[in-house]
């Protein structure tokens, strides 16, 4: 009984937090996509894709996959598979090499 006054004492996300998720996540797609047209060089041109697609993740999946509002134990599930798979990604990435065009 105590869990479930816990969770409904948290107010869910109204239309206007979602309106404004949206507006953020369009804003950061615009940004994305201007920063490859702009000329920037490839080294800082990849972390910058990187960190705004991290934004974008991080929005997605605390607010429209709901885990802002569930058990932290959901969350760390979330994020334990997450981080296996980054670090499975870099491992690869060094093993094979990286190869920029």
């Amino acid at each position: 009984m105590s869990t479930e006054a816990a969770h409904t004492d948290e107010a869910h996300a109204t239309t206007g937090h979602y309106v404004r998720i949206a507006i953020i996540l369009t804003i950061l797609t615009i940004l994305e996509v201007a920063t490859y047209y702009v000329d920037i060089p490839f080294a800082l041109l990849i972390p910058l894709l990187l960190v705004l697609a991290g934004m974008k993740f991080a929005l997605v999946v605390a607010y429209y996959m709901h885990l802002r509002y569930d058990s932290k134990l959901f969350s760390g599930f979330f994020f334990f598979g997450l981080t296996i798979e980054i670090l499975l990604l870099i491992a690869l990435m060094v093993l094979f090499g990286i190869r920029s065009g």
